[in-house]
Formats: structure tokens, C-alpha cells, sequence
């Protein structure tokens, strides 16, 4: 048993690593990565791999939830992935070769933790790449719909015309769920969203094999292949393709800003955190969703000119640019329209139709088509490097790390990795994949920045670079107070709700909840005796832009039972444990900053990293879980049994 215990824990040394990078720049008949990456590429790379999807699909529904505060949460992420930048930096001057924190955890931690961290990364790169796949998609069909209306404008009499059908651009499961809640709405004589109603329709309308509609997202394949080629070819197209996106995304975000704040209204931002600290935090998904990227350039450090200076600087510098980016797009945003019209696919476009410019819709559909292109391409050319690391360590077959011998590109890998998002982006929508993306995401940043405080110390040398060393002994225990005193003050309902044990249903929760006999009360409480014609829809709508206490106390005054008002004692207790277990972890890691003068950087980004995983909630924590569990299963029966290290000591 111990030496099966050893065996997982077994680590690789710098040493080992290093004299490994050594052969392979050597190479059989010169068969390596080319070096070709600048700190301008790295950089270009990273902002191409974080504004994308984000900016141009998951910040408008942030924006709605969080409204103007939610550049507090923009601040927030933009902290702790800054914390996890300087912690991957310094592990990537140390160790400059491909694998990001799959390579870094096998060096601090050992072969499991790395192989879990390994299989982890498949979500953030691989499954990340679905909810990209989906959002250009979306954004493509945007764009054609709009391209469709100017020629026919232009052209009245012109029988060309740029649309896919519905069913052939559309996610099945988003139709299918849509479908379900259709019937169940209808089964209860309640209104239906026109949403749902146009969802259903398509469901009817398309064609069926049996007595399933055929409905696939055609274009999320196409554009996957695409980048799955280019990415294949070599690193030298794919510097190309992104520097070229890079500069002309960024080119229409400076001029969304620059027209935009010609266009804002001050009296937008009041209030200017209209729910409370908790709707700020409902959009913790979609906001670290927009942040994810930055980590994947870590994965090219075997074609960098000079990996150990030029990786860390292209993390920090694109971190950067693209924070100050999002804070000023998030401000212009909810000024120039309330932000409770924010919550669209589109809502770039939309904010700018409401204020009359039409032309610039345009504009920004193709660069949404264009940036979500780019994180594709970014994130298509990680997974591949990971799998070709984890390969060369025994733990996957030999094939994925094989070399292209034309383009240098590790070719089956990369086929692969295509195959693997391609396919089901087909089928899948982005709310099942983005928590999924995001969770494990953050494991990984935690591992890292958990890593850094495990290496062992070394002088520091001149041309790397070093995790600046604050002593957390006192620091830690005095802003994990700080931070708990702002949390009570600011955010009392929450913590009364927590110490006490119970919660609130969610809105969406709530309406379901009621009967057909219980809405007009709550009709009298929203709209004060209106005639109209009110769906369930614009009920729920109503109650989201409520402020907490508002919320609260509207829920109160409604004369239904206590178990429709609030969640029911496991509800509660799922929701809690994850806090929970994060308060265990801010104790431990206090205690041990105490005792062994722990670096302080690490620290925070340990913990900021898992407070925003208890955000998640738990359901996305038991997914994960069964996710990991597939990777031991894998692990078990080859990985170990095939690791480069096995019978060294």
C-alpha cells in the first residue's frame, strides 16, 4: 500500500523536465514545435482568448442581474485572476514548456493531482470551446439575418438571400427544454414567454426522423473543423489569423466605447447596484466566463522565442488591457439604456438600436463573429498541447503526442480535440457547459496557485520571474476579518439567511411554484390592479429587477404556504455546504499563514478561487465530481500503469 500511495504522488523535477525540453528541441530528424511567439503574439493571443464569447454573449445577462455594480465584479475576477496570472507566471518561467497547470501540478503535487488537473483542463479548453462554438453560431446567423435586411432594402427585387433555417442553427437540448416547459406551462392554464412559444413552434415545424425533430447547429460544426484545420497547419497561420482578429476586434470595442459615451445617460446608473451585493454575484459564471483565456497561452510556451520572460509578461499585459476594456464597456452599457435591457443575446447591438444607430449593429455583428472566432482558435490550439504533455508522461496513448512531420502540429490531437467539440456542440446549448467551464476553470487556478506555495525556494535569477513574496502571517487573519465585517454589513439578509439556515426560492422558482388561484394576489402586489394582460414572463422579469430587500419583503406579503416561499431544508442545505466548506478552507489556510509565513499572493488567489466556485452552487459541484471520477476510472486502468516515471524512485 505505501508504495501504490508513492506511485500517485510521484513528482517530476524542474531538472527533468527541463533536460526533456532539451531532447525534444534536439528531435529526431528535427521533429519539435517551432519558436516563433513574441511577447506582441503572447499578448494578442491572450486578449483573443478572453474577449470573445464573454463580451459579445454572457456579460449583457451579468449587466441585467448585477446592473451598473457589476463592474465590482468585473474588479473582483479581474483580482483573482490577476492573483492566479502572477502564480501561473512565475510557474511558467520555471518550468517553460507546454502543459500549463497540468506540467506545473505534476512538479508541485505529484502524478494524480496533476493527471486530475490534466483532465480537468478538457472542461476549460475542450468543453469551454462548445459554449464559443454556440456563441458564433449565434452571432454568425445574427449577422446574416442583418446582412439580409440591407440587401433587401438595397435590392427590393433580389432573389438572393443569406439565412440558414432555424433547425439547422439551433441547439436541440435549448429547443427540446423549451418544449417540456411549453407543455407544463400550457398543463397549468399559465401564460407562455413568447420565447418559449417561438421555441416550441420550431420544435413542430422542423423535420422529424420518427418522432424527433431533426435539429442540429450546423454552423457551430463548421466553423470547429475550420479552426480544428487552420490550428493544424501550424502555429506560424494560427499567429497570423489571431493578430489579424485581435487588432480588428479591438478596433470596433474602442469605438463602441468612443460612441457610446457620447450617448450616456447618468440617470442610467441610479441606483447603480439596484439588488444588492447577491445580484452582483449572480453573474459570477458569465463575468469569469468573459475572463477565461488567459491561462491558455501557457499551453504554447515550447514556441516562444523566450518562454521564461515573454510568457508571464503576455499574461499580466492581456489581463490587463482586457479588465480596463470591460469596465469601460460595462459602464458605457448600462448608461446608455436601463440595464434591465441588457439581457439579450445581442445586447451590444441592441443598446446601440435603442439609441437610433441601426448602422452599428451591423459593425458589431461582425466582430462578434470575429472575436468568438478567435477564442476558438486560441483555445483549439491548448487542448492539443495538454494532451501532447500528458501523452509524453505515459498517461495518454503515444499517438497524442506525435508530430505532424510537415507541419510540426501534434496532428492526432488536434483531430481529436475538433471531434470532441464539434460534435456536441451540435446538439448541446451554452447553460449546460459555461458553469461547467467556469468550475473547472477555477480548480485549475486553485491548483496553481496552491502549487506556488509548495515549490521550493530559489535565489532569484535574472530573466525570471518571481510571485512577489508578502508575508501572510498577520495579513491573512486581518483581511479575512475585514472581508467578513463588509459581508454583513452590506449583504445582512444573505448572512441572516445562511446562519439561520433557510433561503428564499429564486423568482424564476417562485412563479413556477403558484397557482393559476395565487397569481392575481401577486398581480395586485407587482402591477397595483391592472387590467392588462400579464404573462408569467414579465411577472418573473418584474420580480429580478427588484432589490433584495424589495424582493423580500414582497414575498413576505403574499398569503401562500411557507414551503412556497422558501426552499426546502436540503435546497438549503446544498446551497450552504459549499460556504461551508469554503469557511474550513479560509480557517485552514489563516492558521497555516500563521504558523509557516505563507506568501500572501497565493493565498488570496487559493481563496478568492474557491469563494467564487461556492457561487456555482452545488449541482455544478456534483457534475464535476462525476467528471473527475471518469478521469480516475482512465487514470487507473492506463495512466498509471504507463507513466514515464513508473519504477523511477
Amino acid at each position: 500500500m505505501p508504495g501504490f500511495s508513492k506511485n500517485l504522488f510521484r513528482k517530476k523535477s524542474q531538472e527533468q523536465i527541463l533536460a526533456q525540453l532539451d531532447e525534444d528541441e534536439k528531435g529526431i530528424n528535427g521533429n519539435h514545435l517551432n519558436r516563433v511567439l513574441s511577447v506582441r503574439d503572447l499578448t494578442a493571443l491572450g486578449i483573443a482568448a478572453i474577449i470573445g464569447a464573454g463580451i459579445f454573449s454572457t456579460v449583457g445577462k451579468a449587466c441585467y442581474f448585477g446592473g451598473p455594480g457589476v463592474v465590482f465584479l468585473f474588479i473582483i475576477t479581474a483580482v483573482v485572476c490577476a492573483f492566479s496570472a502572477l502564480c501561473y507566471a512565475e510557474f511558467a518561467s520555471r518550468v517553460p514548456i507546454s502543459g500549463s497547470a497540468y506540467t506545473y501540478s505534476y512538479v508541485a503535487f505529484g502524478e494524480i493531482i496533476a493527471w486530475i488537473i490534466g483532465w480537468d483542463l478538457i472542461m476549460e479548453y475542450a468543453i469551454g470551446n462548445i459554449v464559443v462554438a454556440n456563441s458564433w453560431s449565434d452571432n454568425f446567423t445574427s449577422f446574416l439575418d442583418k446582412l439580409n435586411v440591407g440587401l433587401h432594402q438595397r435590392f427590393p427585387n433580389t432573389a438572393i438571400s443569406f439565412h440558414i433555417p432555424e433547425y439547422l442553427s439551433t441547439s436541440f437540448r435549448q429547443i427540446y427544454l423549451a418544449h417540456n416547459s411549453f407543455v407544463d406551462l400550457t398543463a397549468r392554464h399559465l401564460s407562455v414567454p413568447a420565447d418559449v412559444a417561438t421555441m416550441n413552434n420550431l420544435w413542430n415545424a422542423a423535420p422529424h426522423i420518427g418522432s424527433i425533430p431533426f435539429i442540429i447547429n450546423l454552423p457551430a460544426l463548421v466553423i470547429t473543423f475550420f479552426i480544428t484545420w487552420v490550428v493544424f497547419v501550424g502555429i506560424r497561420e494560427s499567429r497570423t489569423s489571431s493578430n489579424f482578429m485581435v487588432a480588428f476586434k479591438l478596433i470596433v470595442i474602442m469605438l463602441v466605447i468612443a460612441i457610446g459615451l457620447f450617448y450616456v445617460n447618468t440617470a442610467n446608473w441610479t441606483p447603480f447596484v439596484p439588488h444588492g451585493f447577491g445580484g452582483i454575484m449572480r453573474g459570477v459564471s458569465d463575468v469569469f466566463f468573459a475572463y477565461i483565456g488567459f491561462d491558455a497561452i501557457s499551453t504554447t510556451a515550447e514556441e516562444c522565442k523566450n518562454p521564461q520572460r515573454d510568457l508571464p509578461r503576455g499574461m499580466l499585459y492581456s489581463l490587463i488591457i482586457c479588465t480596463i476594456l470591460y469596465i469601460l464597456i460595462a459602464l458605457v452599457l448600462t448608461g446608455m439604456v436601463n440595464y434591465t435591457h441588457l439581457n439579450v443575446g445581442d445586447f451590444l447591438a441592441e443598446a446601440f438600436k435603442q439609441r437610433g444607430m441601426n448602422w452599428l449593429s451591423g459593425i458589431i455583428a461582425l466582430s462578434a463573429v470575429i472575436a468568438t472566432t478567435s477564442v476558438l482558435l486560441v483555445f483549439q490550439l491548448g487542448q492539443p498541447r495538454i494532451w501532447m504533455s500528458m501523452s509524453r508522461d505515459g498517461l495518454l496513448p503515444k499517438r497524442f503526442s506525435k508530430l505532424h512531420p510537415k507541419y510540426h502540429t501534434p496532428g492526432f490531437s488536434t483531430i481529436v480535440t475538433g471531434l470532441m467539440v464539434g460534435i456536441p456542440a451540435l446538439f448541446l446549448d451554452s447553460d449546460l457547459v459555461t458553469d461547467l467551464t467556469s468550475i473547472g476553470t477555477l480548480f485549475a487556478f486553485a491548483l496553481v496557485c496552491g502549487g506556488i506555495l509548495l515549490l521550493p525556494k530559489e535565489e532569484k535569477q535574472k530573466g525570471k520571474f518571481r510571485v512577489p513574496y508578502i508575508n501572510g502571517k498577520y495579513w491573512t487573519g486581518l483581511l479575512m476579518i475585514i472581508i467578513t465585517c463588509v459581508a454583513f454589513q452590506f449583504n445582512k439578509e444573505k448572512c441572516d439567511d445562511f446562519l439561520h439556515s433557510r433561503s428564499l426560492k429564486p423568482a424564476d422558482e417562485l412563479v413556477s411554484s403558484l397557482k393559476p388561484s395565487e397569481i392575481p394576489e401577486l398581480l395586485d402586489i407587482l402591477y397595483k390592479k391592472t387590467t392588462m394582460h400579464i404573462t408569467t414572463d414579465s411577472i418573473r422579469n418584474r420580480l429580478l429587477q427588484m432589490s433584495e430587500g424589495q424582493y423580500i419583503s414582497t414575498v413576505a406579503s403574499l398569503n401562500i404556504p411557507e414551503n412556497q416561499k422558501y426552499s426546502s431544508k436540503w435546497s438549503v442545505f446544498a446551497d450552504n455546504i459549499t460556504v461551508w466548506i469554503f469557511i474550513l478552507l479560509s480557517v485552514v489556510l489563516t492558521v497555516l499563514s500563521f504558523i509557516k509565513n505563507l506568501s500572501l499572493i497565493p493565498v488570496l488567489g487559493l481563496l478568492s478561487c474557491f469563494y467564487l466556485i461556492t457561487e456555482l452552487g452545488l449541482t455544478n459541484w456534483l457534475r464535476f465530481i462525476i467528471w473527475l471520477i471518469i478521469g480516475m476510472v482512465i487514470y487507473f486502468t492506463y495512466g498509471i500503469k504507463n507513466s514515464k516515471l513508473k519504477g523511477i524512485s
